[in-house]
């Protein structure tokens, strides 16, 4: 399903929606919770007008319309917190998540109060709601945090090898993921790497054994498929309704990435996206120019401050802004600007240097606006005229493109959509200083660039509030 209008297709427990595979697990919770806080705002409007209201008459169709968008905008405070990512937060970390959720919720209905009137029901109603809000939410995470980690909601998954490939996924494993492996079949690669005790062998038909594990997903990992496949088997399999997945398949589903050490080129020419659609650039441009307009106003205030603040520690000596050459789409070079962090003198020996942590180049007034991200504001400047997108890879300096070009393969591919301010790689890895880092930060951004899509780019400005709440990342 190639084109943007295919909304969605089940593959395990995941569904795809224009291109960007999502749990169904936290979309069954995100409808739930979306329910429970809607009922929160119509039991907050019979309780505190109980005693003017008719026992059995019906919500106004304000009240229900009110409820709907506090809902929505409650549910959206929700994902931009980070509380429906993998590896859900309890305890004092989950409190203080909702806590802000709720705050940012109520702060954001009041100029949806001001432009429609008619929804405005009143502070008391609104102070009911976000309790009953609070205690339906904990209800709800309770009941889902007992049951998360059960088996029944996770996908059974068979292997097919037991080599180098096979061990790719043992390494993927763990209890953050949505899947579990029920047996790895030897199929006599040349080199296991799997322990015996999770090895099965292959006797009778290649279905029954999926029945007898009650496995849902077959992955074809062996590492040289031209020998000893069970293609009748898996022909057999597919046909009787069972998922049949390649490495390069299950990767992407599963850690939303590319992982270019087990793609070729044939599985890029027919795998589905790296496509370019002219809706989608045009609707991504007029996000573009939008959001960075809101962002200048928004932020304004805040980058006087910082501007004072950098000026007061160089005691007006060094600039504020810091510019530099980066690498955009198609490899073409502009140049980037961010409010300085560093000292003036940072490479004043010529040499170019990745930034890594605790590095001592980096002012006191650098540290905190880098943790904060207040240093990427001036790039709304180059968001305005063209040569980056709100969301997208980050910028590289020229010659440490070169570099990693020469060493990594498909390096260049990430440049076939303009960089951004922020990213999939920037949510998903932490701050890259070394060539490992390019390439584990490579397959992040090949995984956006094949689903490139304004849903995607959605998802990645809610979830990159999260990241600039609680720092991480940063250095």
């Amino acid at each position: 399903m190639d084109g943007v209008a295919a909304a969605a297709f089940d593959i395990g427990q995941m569904i795809r929606i224009f291109g960007h595979y999502i749990s169904r697990v936290f979309i069954g919770l995100g409808i739930a919770e979306f329910l429970v806080l809607a009922f929160s705002m119509l039991a907050g409007y019979y309780v505190r007008l109980s005693a003017s209201l008719d026992p059995g008459a019906a919500p106004a169709a304000e009240v229900g319309t009110a409820a709907l968008a506090y809902a929505v905008v409650t549910v959206t405070a929700m994902t931009a917190v980070g509380l429906y990512q993998r590896g859900l937060p309890w305890g004092a970390g989950f409190l203080v998540r909702i806590g802000l959720a709720l705050l940012l919720s109520g702060i954001a209905m009041a100029p949806i109060y001001y432009a429609f009137p008619e929804l405005d029901i009143g502070r008391g109603v609104m102070i009911f709601a976000l309790l009953f809000s609070l205690v339906g939410v904990l209800a709800i995470r309770s009941l889902f945090l007992r049951f998360a980690g059960s088996d029944a909601l996770n996908h059974r998954v068979l292997v097919l090898g037991t080599g180098r490939s096979a061990s790719l996924i043992e390494e993927l494993e763990g209890p953050q993921q949505q899947f579990n492996v029920v047996g790895y079949v030897n199929l006599g690669d040349a080199e296991e790497r799997i322990a015996p005790a999770r090895q099965t062998a292959l006797q009778g038909r290649l279905f029954d054994l999926m029945i007898r594990r009650d496995a849902d997903e077959l992955v074809v990992a062996v590492d040289d498929r031209r020998k000893r496949l069970p293609v009748d088997d898996i022909l057999d399999c597919k046909m009787s309704g069972i998922r049949v997945l390649d490495l390069p398949t299950f990767f992407e589903k599963e850690a939303s990435l590319i992982n270019i050490d087990i793609v070729n080129p044939s599985w890029i020419f027919f795998s589905s996206g790296f496509y370019t659609n002219p809706f989608v650039e045009r609707g991504k441009r007029l996000m573009d120019i939008g959001g960075a307009l809101a962002l200048l106003v928004l932020g304004l205030p805040f980058m006087v401050v910082v501007a004072i603040a950098i000026l007061a520690e160089s005691r007006c000596r060094g600039p504020v802004l810091y510019s530099q050459e980066r690498v955009g789409k198609g490899g073409e070079v502009f140049r980037l600007y961010k409010f300085r962090s560093m000292r003036t003198d940072a490479e004043a020996d010529g040499v170019e240097r990745w930034a890594t942590r605790d590095d001592d180049r980096i002012t006191r007034v650098g540290r905190f606006i880098r943790k904060t991200r207040l240093d990427e504001l001036p790039q709304l400047y180059n968001v305005l005229r063209g040569q980056m997108s709100l969301v997208g890879p980050r910028p590289e300096r020229p010659k440490f493109v070169r570099e990693l070009a020469s060493k990594i393969k498909l390096y260049n591919e990430r440049h076939r959509v303009k960089p951004g301010l922020t990213g999939w790689a920037q949510l998903q890895y932490s701050y890259g200083s070394s060539e490992d880092d390019a390439k584990k930060k490579l397959e992040y951004d090949l995984y956006y660039v094949k689903n490139c899509s304004i849903f995607l780019d959605l998802v990645i400005l809610l979830q990159t509030v999260e990241v600039v709440l609680w720092g991480k990342g940063a250095r």
